[in-house]
Parts: C-alpha cells; structure tokens; sequence
C-alpha cells in the first residue's frame, strides 16, 4: 500500500540483538584514515590486522586453474571433500591431530566458525568466559548469538594470559565455553604448554565448559617460542574442544575468505545448520586456493616470519624510546600492544588534555599522521594496538612521527 503524503514512514528499528552494537572500532578508524588520505593528507594506516605480503603465486594458480576446470559451482555445505582433506593433512601434519571429515567445517574466514559454534550453542544467558584484551568481534558475535561474554581481566604482568585461579573464578553453572586465542590479538601474547597445562586443569574439573581455541596465527611466532594446540595437548578433553584456523594471516590470503574448525561431529553437524541458513558453501575458488596453500610448499612461511620478527623488534624498540610508552615484546601474531598510561595528563599543543588511551590515539592520528587502535576497543585501557603488518621504511616513518607529536606535549597533570 501507498503511504499517504501526509503520512511520515515508521522511523527504523533495528533487532534488539545488534541494537547496542555497533561497526568495530577497528573499521571505523581505518575508514577515518583512509577518507583523510582521499583528501590528500599523508596518513599511515596500522591498524588493520593484514598481512602487507601478496598471496603466494602458486595459491593463486590452483585458484585459476580451478576456475578453467569449471570449479565454479556450489560444493558441499561446510567443505568440499577435497578441502576438508586438505584440513585433515594440516592437522596431521602441523598438531598431531587426526580428525575425520564429519569432524571438521568449512566456512568464510575463520569469524565464521565462530559465528556459526556460537549461534549453535548459545541460548538467553549462556555464559562465555573471555580474556581480556580480546579480539573486539568476540564479544558482539556472543551478543549477538544470544549469550553473555564474561570478560577476564589479564594483567600486563602476566603477560595479557589468564591464569588457572582466574578461570575457576569466572566459572559457572552457565558457563558454556571459554575463549582463548593463543597468539593472540591484540597483544601478540601466546601460551606455551606450561600455560596451557593449569586452564586444562580446571576444565578437567567442570565437564559443561567447552573450550574454542583460536589459532588464527599459528605460524606467526617468534625466537624459541614453540607453538601448541589445546586439542593435542590433553585429548581427554577433546570431545568439548574446537579449534578454529584458517588461511588469512599467514598465508596472506584475507580476501579469499577462508577458515576452518575441527571438533566434535555433533557440534560440527549444528554448526552446519547456521551455515546452511546463512551463506552455504564458501567460495568453491577460495577452497581450491586454499587447497593449495594448506597442502603445497610451506617453506616461505618461515621467511615471511623472519620478516614479520624484523619488523617487532623495530616498533618495540622505537616505541620504548619515546618517554611515557612501554611496550612489552610480542611472542606471536602481528601486533604491538604497548601501554600510554604515561602519556594520561599530558597536553596536546593545543592545549588539549590527554585523559583516556582513546583521546591519545586520536591525537596520533590528528597531529602525526598515524592511525592506531586504542586498547578500550579490546577490552583494556590505557594502552594502544599498532600492526606492524607493513614496510620497515613505513614503520620508521610513523615511529618518527609518534616520537615528534609525543613530545609536543606541554605537561603533566
């Protein structure tokens, strides 16, 4: 029916579900950097967690020759055979773990299989248990499934890991899982088997707690750090355990949309009922490509390491010369998370006090030039997040910057 003119439309609603959630903070400063470029300003972008290599030759030929064989149909709803045996090889292979196909899904990026485990397991005041700082999508994909995100605060001195005692606290009889990303973003921290073995501990004690592992940047680690998975670790608790993976980080393949989990037949069936209402299959191109990046030479994934450590050691180092920083040293993943607590009190030229790590990042951005994620986007406060995934020539640039505009500061409070 016609509205009538003098009739105004119904004002929009959105679902109660997304209506205190909003575009991730991430996006929204990247988009604001990235409009000040259009305008010709000279921005530096850290911010997006993308690796700056290209996607190896090889992975984009299978994809192309998947493309020429017609390859270009649906397949199967959460994997085609032939990807899940490619994730099959990649467990076997990389953890020591031996899924059968049943056990594993297929999905469009690794957020995903998250989306998917947790819309097919939450229900009104499922608890999840996650520490804090933590991946900012964690916490809206529990809302938004229905659940309610437990944050954990995890002390810097610990380094950003959750301790045995903290999980005990935090556990309750609605306790439905605990979410770990191990290297994590965004602090780069990573439990070894030493951390590991006293959270497996007390899940050990409470059976109705599931465990989803994050593994995201696996092969993104650094010096005598030896990666491990939970699943490998204590295959008693197994049958409660997913574990989440894809190919976007460290084969440089974000756009191809590809991520995986391995768990419990079950938990994998439900997981495919959420897929087949949303998206079906994933890109049957991006499986082939990934089919080949899971599968074929592996070697250049230590190079682009090496790289990726080069580049660490130049940001810690540079942001721990600048007076009123303190940034600890990553042992995974792409990212710095390092405190300005010292910075709280100063003022900008302007005469603009810096009181929260939010004002702190925008002044980085307004007067140097550099775009970086304040640490409140994550859960914890007052620090700041730079991905270091670009040029070193770059990276020096925008060091150079935030030591300049950091000491324009006036004063102390």
């Amino acid at each position: 029916m016609l509205t009538r003119p003098n009739e105004a439309a119904a004002p929009f609603r959105p679902a109660a579900r997304i209506a205190d959630i909003g575009v991730s903070e991430i996006l929204e400063i990247g988009a604001r950097a990235a409009a000040m470029r259009r305008e010709g300003q000279d921005v530096i972008i850290l911010g997006a967690g993308e690796p700056d290599f290209d996607t190896p030759d090889a992975v984009k030929e299978a994809a192309f020759r998947a493309m020429q064989r017609g390859e270009t149909k649906y397949t199967a709803l959460d994997g085609s055979p032939a990807m899940k045996e490619a994730v099959r090889e990649k467990f076997r292979r990389d953890n020591g773990l031996d899924f059968t196909a049943a056990e594993i899904s297929v999905a469009s990026g690794a957020k995903q299989v998250i989306f998917n485990a947790f819309m097919a397991t939450l229900g009104p005041g499922n608890e999840v248990i996650v520490p804090a700082p933590y991946w900012t999508s964690y916490a809206d994909i529990i809302r938004i499934a229905g659940g309610v995100p437990v944050l954990v605060a995890c002390d810097a001195g610990n380094g950003f890991r959750l301790t045995a005692d903290q999980l005990e606290r935090a556990i309750t009889p609605a306790t439905r899982w605990l979410m770990l990303n191990s290297p994590s973003n965004p602090t780069g921290a990573a439990y070894s088997e030493a951390d590991y073995r006293p959270l497996l501990d007390v899940l050990s004690k409470h059976p109705h707690v599931w465990l989803l592992a994050d593994d995201i940047y696996e092969h993104i680690v650094y010096d005598d750090f030896r990666f491990v998975t939970p699943a490998a670790l204590e295959p008693a608790l197994r049958d409660r355990i997913l574990t989440v993976n894809g190919v976007s980080k460290a084969y440089a393949m974000t756009g191809w949309r590809i991520g995986y989990g391995a768990g419990p037949a079950a938990l994998i069936k439900a997981m495919a009922v959420v897929q087949s209402q949303s998206t079906s299959n994933p890109s049957s191109v991006s499986q082939a490509a990934a089919i080949e990046a899971l599968t074929g030479p592996q070697d250049y994934l230590a190079e682009r390491r090496g790289d990726f450590r080069i580049r660490r050691d130049l940001v810690v180092e540079g942001l721990n010369a600048i007076d009123g920083l303190d940034c600890p040293r990553p042992q995974g993943a792409f990212y710095t998370f390092a405190s300005c607590a010292g910075m709280l009190g100063r003022a900008t030229p302007q005469g603009r006090k810096i009181e929260s790590d939010r004002d702190f990042c925008a002044y980085l951005l307004d007067e140097a030039r550099v775009a970086v994620v304040p640490g409140s986007a994550f859960g914890a406060s007052p620090f700041f997040r730079i991905s270091y995934a670009t040029s070193q020539q770059e990276l020096r640039e925008a060091l150079a910057r935030i030591a300049k505009a950091c000491g324009a500061f006036t004063s102390r409070k």
